[in-house]
């Protein structure tokens, strides 16, 4: 009977021990699929919260220039940061600093030689592998832009704020210019918000009926 009663016990045990992978693999694949959907909503939210400041960039660029233009620069600020470490608030607020005063004009030139709507001076143009004509075309700017912001967030140790400032120079000049991307920011962000609370109203009327 002892005996017996030792036999069944290893039986137990070894049973336990077959087992024991499979509960291993279980919880592995269980963290796997977890950590898969956790991904896939963080893109969606990505997605999600970049078609949203598509919409605002586009209202404020409309105060710049024609809707038409607006819709298209909006289409490329959301273009060229996918994929980046950059949303699109932050191509339209160079955009808006650098030459919103200028109708956003693909044609802008500064005093010192800057150009295109994100306003490249030509040797850090060729610096990104262009041309200096290349930035009258908005969409090659505006990746010279994203790389050029790029090369100054390193600069800036990953402080985007100050990357920014950079991206315009050194010295009282850039300490305006980032006052100015401050406000930009924020008057997006207020209309972001503004947006959000009407769709929200319009969500809530559309369950009411």
């Amino acid at each position: 009977m002892r005996n017996l009663i030792i036999y069944l016990s290893c039986l137990v045990f070894l049973a336990a021990c077959e087992n024991a992978p499979f509960i291993k693999n279980e919880i592995q694949t269980t963290t796997s699929m977890a950590t898969e959907t956790s991904l896939l909503d963080t893109k969606s939210i990505s997605t999600i919260q970049r078609k949203k400041q598509q919409l605002i960039i586009e209202l404020a660029f409309a105060r710049k220039t024609t809707p038409e233009r607006a819709r298209y620069l909006a289409g490329i600020c959301y273009d060229k940061t996918v994929g980046t470490v950059f949303m699109p608030f932050d191509l339209a607020e160079i955009a808006l600093a650098e030459t919103g005063g200028h109708r956003l004009s693909a044609q802008a030139v500064s005093p010192m030689g800057a150009i295109g709507v994100w306003q490249l001076m030509p040797y850090r143009a060729k610096s990104h592998g262009y041309q200096p004509k290349d930035m009258k075309d908005d969409s090659k700017c505006a990746e010279a832009a994203v790389l050029e912001l790029y090369t100054k967030l390193g600069m800036a140790q990953g402080d985007l704020e100050r990357a920014k400032k950079y991206y315009c120079g050194q010295g009282p000049q850039a300490n305006a210019y980032i006052r100015k991307i401050r406000l930009i920011r924020r008057e997006m962000l207020a209309e972001f918000e503004k947006q959000g609370d009407k769709l929200a109203l319009a969500d809530i009327s559309t369950r009411i009926r």
